[in-house]
Parts: C-alpha cells; sequence; structure tokens
C-alpha cells in the first residue's frame, strides 16, 4: 500500500510524516535518509496496530 507522505526542511536536516497514519513521523539528516526513517516508522505502525487488532 502506499501513503502520502510531507517531507519539511527545517535547522537539524528533515521531518516527515504521514497525514493518513496519525501521528506517525520520523526525520533524518538528509531528504533521503528521512525517506527511508519513514518508510520503517510506516511499517513500524502498521504492524503495531494490526497486534493490536488481534
Amino acid at each position: 500500500m502506499r501513503y502520502k507522505v510531507v517531507l519539511s526542511k527545517n535547522e537539524d536536516g528533515w521531518s516527515v510524516h504521514c497525514p493518513a497514519l496519525r501521528g506517525c513521523w520520523s526525520q533524518g539528516a538528509t531528504e533521503a535518509e528521512a525517506m527511508e526513517n519513514i518508510r520503517s516508522a510506516i511499517e513500524e505502525y502498521i504492524s503495531a496496530i494490526d497486534e493490536m487488532t488481534t
């Protein structure tokens, strides 16, 4: 499944969040690192939801 993410540059690097998954966010020193980190965050978020509902 694909999720929209919002990427923002800040003084510490990049922050990124997924509006469809409340509270799912991450960051990175580079844009690429932030995108890699949000992929992991989304996977962990979905896994946690699955565990809570089973």
